[in-house]
């Protein structure tokens, strides 16, 4: 597409493309022409152009992005062109106030990102942008449309003031913020209360759109204040319900007026849904204001105007049957008490009936389970955090939850079981299937679930004998009804869960004896379901139902089995013997008591002897099943963590037959048939971890007893070798090695001492380590391949536990490094044949397994078991080969993907810094277009928000500068014997010669860090600011003279010394002790230009530097 357009007619024909052109080709080379038009001279007429004579919305839009993105520019535009666009978008959208409502929106973007950007520009002694605020007054007082204009205006600048651009200092706009809302903020909601006064002073029309859209903005408005980020937080917004609004106590006189949450109560109640749902929305905020705001007896006031409005909801419960009303509802009660403790909640006049009606909606709400099933969380949440606060609340006033507390239990577990017909019966989304909801709803249930837990044990005794015996008669009838079998399964799987959900909540409420023996009641009963499923395999199987007893026996391990109850736990033979048993072990000795006697299971050996059955069980028939298999896997995993329990496991039968027969034979999910697919083979890896685990415990250095576990992979392995070496099913060599690369990794992650690791290395050197060789020479196109055996070669690069600290007569350091080499020159070699690829495809096929060679190369530089001094001595060109694999993958990967995939980000800055820590002759022997590269890539790395890129920038950086200082410390001392690195140092030196802007910009990126940002890493920037000082001094003192200057007279003089003080007791030199003294006097002198700049007085921007 041509990028100058003679006419209206192209313009509008691109319009047609960016936005509702459905063919992908023209709408990429729309957007390019899109990028070109905003860069060209002629940008402002055509925008005018479309605005003015655009036959379509389209039109007008396209001028709104390209005007949007033109002063969103980080070099802004001059003044006066910035106050033309704005003043010409206002008269624009004055004189036709019927534009379409998302091209209004877009041009007051605009005006919005132009008053926030210029906010503290001042022209002939005024603020000039500020003036928007007066402007929109005249659009109130005229008619409706434009009334809803200026509402919309000051919206979308709340909003815009509000929001954080990552991509500029955050310091600039914090100011910027704290100061709009000073000086703005409370007018802006004072005057939208009013308006909403007004509205309700009269009879409100619901037929009137226009009317109706006014109160929407205004409540929109209204939102978007309480919504401020006040104080800088930068809540987090995926955790609601710890939601607290920092209103600034300016503010107090609006909150403390009883008439602010009526007017709001009172416009629930008035509005349709819409709109009642904006005016719920608000008062979420109002319940979530900071408790400092008011005193005690102000506090205790205003809970009392909000439960009273609380109980007028739910004594009119009309409104609450539209979802987004019911939704904001749930919110505002989880607010309350997150907010609010019981104590204060006790003492209100209205709490025994409005209690009582917060307890009636709730079961009402669980009974009706198909509405808003996502709202559900926000009411468990209120009924969990008041149920956990009993044990502390002192008032004397009674919280009746021990009466509400069970029958919210209750309308939870009948209300599961009720629906499992209703979604069998109608076809419907089972809520099982959604795992994440249900265990998220079941782990606040539990405590909800010990409050008077006798009527919820009773319940649950009475349910699942029930439905137990109905399910038992269903497998023995001649006719199994399909219907009714699932329905019993359904409920069968609800009971379940929520047994282990009760048991489980043990953990966070006080137990007591009584307690226990009833969590052995329950218990017993899923045990004997266990058995009762187990011997009915492979006909009589549900999933659901396994994965509820997975999540059943994972409660119970938690709870009863875990290793900090084993001092505690005896042997129960009899009844009689409870009483010889410690004080200390009552607790446990209790929930094995009853099923000492129906089941035989005395203690948690026993129980682990069950775990270990049904996990043998699972993996035998479930192979097919990639979620049973997972999750039982997880079991296993979590299982084999712990020494004490490792102990018992070892002696298991189970166990010992899992040990000896880890075949495709036993357990068909290790098989590589085509019915499984390639990511199911992941949970190899936890398999082989936990296996592994348990043969760590009586292993020693019996190497026979390592043959013989790895005996399966053995022949697995010379299968593999025999078919590549025929040249036959490449296909099943392909699966089989993922497979094995897969098992392998979990075998050597578990093997974290020197005599396993060197038992694993023997065996795999140098008979099977080539064929993962070949593998990824064949297959590099393949990420389903490749992967795996990356990764296997990254786990065997760690020197976790110093396992690789090999004898000092083995080469296995250096052999292993060579394999190591190998793999990553092969891959890499082979990945940057494959060209350019598209942006979805980028990632997977080539970054995943860059970012996964440089996680190896940097545990091998980093794991001191080579030396690779050797490398070179001896001619060996290994370490160079790979060295330059890394510099040729890095070149081909842009400096926005090394920051935009955090996995490769974290894996290539922490290994730059190991190479110049330790290899700064290869990084100076770089050339110089590579070197700059690598320069530039810390540079950008520095002001990004991971700490832990930006820390290995800071170290990368903190060497670089030191190796260059040290080496113009010694340029009037050379001697022969160190000409190599006289001559390396030279070359670095040169370099920064011919580019000094390098080291500048990241001086003053250092310093806009310290002075302006929230630095969480000040230690790490402190240590190469000094040598950035020491190197440019020059450039230090025009950095200084530029913020003092850009400061007000009075604060000139106090800044001054701030940077004397900085300086003061620093030497010349970068040694250690000098190091630290300038890196306390940062802390100081970070503090002292905080407090000088905290003022407003500043009127130009903050950043140091462009």
């Amino acid at each position: 597409m041509a990028l100058h357009f003679q006419s209206l007619a192209e313009l509008e024909a691109l319009c047609t493309h960016l936005y509702i052109g459905t063919d992908l080709t023209q709408r990429i080379e729309a957007e390019k022409a899109l990028l070109e038009l905003i860069d060209s001279p002629e940008c402002l007429s055509k925008c005018q152009l479309l605005l003015e004579q655009g036959t379509t919305s389209y039109a007008q839009l396209l001028a709104a992005t390209c005007l949007s993105k033109l002063v969103s520019r980080v070099s802004p535009l001059p003044v006066e062109q910035r106050i033309d666009i704005r003043n010409y978008i206002l008269n624009y959208v004055a004189s036709q106030p019927k534009l379409a409502p998302f091209v209004i929106q877009a041009l007051i973007q605009v005006i919005a990102k132009i008053t926030k950007s210029g906010w503290f520009e001042v022209q002939k002694d005024r603020f000039i942008f500020r003036e928007i605020i007066a402007d929109v007054k005249t659009f109130l007082q005229g008619a409706m449309e434009h009334c809803i204009i200026g509402v919309i205006i000051l919206s979308e600048l709340t909003q815009e003031m509000n929001l954080v651009d990552y991509s500029r200092p955050s310091a600039k706009h914090r100011k910027i913020a704290t100061s709009f809302r000073d000086t703005s903020l409370k007018d802006i909601l004072v005057l939208a209360c009013s308006l909403l006064k007004e509205i309700l002073a009269k009879p409100v029309n619901l037929q009137d759109e226009d009317k109706q859209n006014l109160v929407m903005q205004v409540l929109k408005l209204v939102l978007n204040c309480l919504n401020f980020d006040f104080i800088g937080s930068s809540a987090d917004e995926s955790a609601d319900d710890l939601c607290t609004v920092q209103i600034p106590t300016a503010w107090r006189a609006i909150f403390l007026e009883p008439e602010t949450l009526d007017l709001f109560f009172n416009l629930y109640h008035s509005l349709p849904p819409l709109l009642s749902q904006l005016a719920l929305s608000c008062l979420v905020q109002f319940a979530s204001t900071r408790r400092s705001l008011f005193s005690s007896p102000e506090r205790a006031k205003y809970l009392g105007n909000l439960i009273k409005g609380v109980k007028r909801i739910l004594e009119n419960p009309q409104g609450l049957s539209d979802p987004g009303n019911y939704h904001e509802f749930c919110r505002f009660l989880a607010r309350l008490k997150t907010h609010y403790q019981l104590g204060e909640l006790v003492m209100v006049k209205e709490y025994p009936e409005v209690i009582r009606l917060i307890a009636n909606f709730t079961i009402t709400s669980l009974q009706h389970w198909e509405f808003a099933p996502n709202s559900v969380h926000y009411l468990l949440t209120l009924w969990q955090r008041m149920v956990a606060s009993v044990p502390f609340v002192k008032s004397a006033e009674p919280h009746l939850l021990d009466t509400y507390a069970p029958e919210i239990t209750k309308a939870f577990i009948t209300s599961r079981l009720d629906s499992v017909a209703v979604v069998v019966r109608d076809n419907l989304d089972d809520p099982l299937d959604d795992t994440t909801t249900v265990f998220q709803q079941l782990e606040q249930l539990c405590t909800v679930s010990r409050c008077d837990y006798e009527k919820t044990c009773t319940l649950l005794v009475q349910l699942f004998d029930q439905n137990a015996q109905n399910y038992q008669k269903l497998l023995h009838s001649a006719s199994r009804i399909t219907v009714e079998m699932a329905i019993q399964e359904g409920r069968l799987a609800w009971l379940v869960y929520l047994v282990g959900t009760v048991v489980g909540g043990r953990l966070t409420y006080t137990s007591t004896d009584e307690h226990d023996a009833m969590d052995g009641e329950l218990s017993c009963r899923v045990f004997q379901l266990i058995s009762l499923m187990d011997t009915g395999l492979p006909q009589c199987s549900n999933e659901k139902i396994e994965l509820a007893i997975l999540w059943f026996l994972d409660q119970f391990r938690k709870t009863y089995v875990g290793d900090q109850l084993q001092r505690t736990s005896k042997v129960v033979r009899l009844r009689s013997d409870v009483s010889r048993v410690p004080e200390k072990a009552w607790k446990v000795v209790k929930v094995y008591a009853r099923m000492s006697e129906v089941l035989g299971i005395t203690d948690d050996n026993h129980v682990l002897e069950t775990f270990m059955t049904k996990i043998v069980t699972n993996l035998k028939y479930w192979g097919r099943c990639e979620p049973v298999i997972s999750r039982t896997l997880q079991f296993l995993n979590d299982l084999s963590v712990g020494y004490i329990l490792l102990k018992k496991l070892v002696k298991i039968e189970a166990v010992k037959f899992m040990l000896k027969n880890h075949t495709s034979e036993h357990f068909p999910f290790l098989g590589i048939s085509d019915s499984y697919s390639l990511s199911d083979f992941r949970c190899r890896t936890t398999f082989y971890t936990a296996l592994t685990r348990l043969l760590m415990v009586d292993l020693g250095e019996d190497e026979d007893e390592f043959e013989n576990f790895m005996l399966p992979l053995t022949i697995s392995f010379e299968t593999v070798l025999q078919i590549f070496n025929n040249n036959f099913k490449q296909e099943d060599v392909k699966r089989m090695l993922i497979g094995l690369a897969r098992d392998l990794r979990g075998i050597a992650f578990a093997l974290n001492t020197k005599t396993s690791y060197t038992m694993l290395f023997d065996w795999m050197y140098p008979t099977y380590l080539p064929i993962l060789q070949r593998a990824i020479g064949q297959w590099y196109r393949e990420p389903a391949c490749t992967t795996p055996i990356l990764k296997l070669m990254a786990e065997l690069m760690q020197n976790r536990s110093q396992r690789l600290n090999f004898d000092v007569s083995s080469p296995n350091g250096i052999l292993l490094f060579r394999e190591a080499s190998k793999m990553i020159c092969t891959y890499g070699n082979q990945i940057l044949s494959l060209g350019s690829l598209s942006k979805d495809q980028i990632y997977p096929m080539k970054l995943k397994g860059i970012s996964i060679c440089y996680s190896a190369l940097k545990s091998a530089l980093c794991g001191n078991y080579v030396s690779f001094g050797v490398f070179k001595l001896y001619g060996d060109n290994h370490f160079d080969n790979v060295l330059q694999a890394f510099v040729k993958m890095l070149l081909s990967v842009s400096h926005s993907d090394l920051l935009q995939y955090r996995k490769l980000s974290q894996s290539y800055y922490p290994l730059l810094e190991c190479l110049t820590q330790d290899h700064m002759s290869f990084v100076t022997s770089l050339e110089p277009p590579v070197l700059l590269y690598v320069i530039t890539s810390i540079s950008e790395g520095l002001t990004t928000l991971d700490t832990v890129v930006s820390s290995s920038c800071c170290t990368s950086l903190d060497c670089i500068v030191t190796y260059l200082f040290k080496h113009i410390a010694k340029e009037g001392k050379k001697s022969l014997r160190c000409r190599e690195a006289t001559q390396a140092g030279q070359r670095l030196l040169h370099f920064m010669q011919q580019n000094p802007e390098v080291l500048q910009q990241m001086m003053s990126v250092l310093m806009n860090t310290i002075v302006f940002e929230d630095c969480r890493n000040q230690w790490s920037v402190s240590r190469p600011l000094l040598g950035l000082i020491l190197l440019n001094e020059k450039y230090f003192g025009e950095l200084r003279a530029g913020l003092v200057n850009s400061q007000p007279l009075p604060k000139q003089e106090v800044l001054a010394q701030c940077f004397r003080n900085l300086m003061e007791g620093v030497e010349q030199n970068l040694s250690v002790k000098n190091r630290d003294r300038f890196t306390q006097n940062l802390s100081v002198f970070r503090r002292d230009v905080a407090e000088a700049l905290r003022s407003d007085g500043s009127t130009e921007p903050l950043d140091m530097i462009s």
